[in-house]
């Protein structure tokens, strides 16, 4: 399953925006293209803070950084489906 995971702050505008266009993605693009979101509060945790503070959300895929600030959602699902290269 691919994980996705969101680094985000507590009360965070943008945060909330981009976690609702994941989940509609999700809901999109089903059985075809499944994965997980997670989200990862920075606030108080130093290193975190110090890597993303600026930039949440913070988007990763697999681990590996895709976006921040907003979801691209045209980007956001070639990148899943890029995962998923049998489909």
């Amino acid at each position: 399953m691919i994980q996705v995971n969101v680094y985000s702050r507590s009360a965070c505008h943008l945060c909330e925006v981009a976690k609702a266009v994941l989940e509609k993605i999700q809901k999109e693009v089903g059985e075809a293209h499944p994965f997980d979101i997670n989200v990862t509060l920075i606030d108080g945790n130093p290193e975190l803070e110090r890597e993303y503070g600026e930039q949440v959300p913070v988007i990763h895929i697999n681990g590996q950084a895709h976006d921040f600030f907003r979801v691209d959602p045209a980007k956001f699902k070639k990148a899943i489906a890029a995962l998923h290269p049998h489909q």
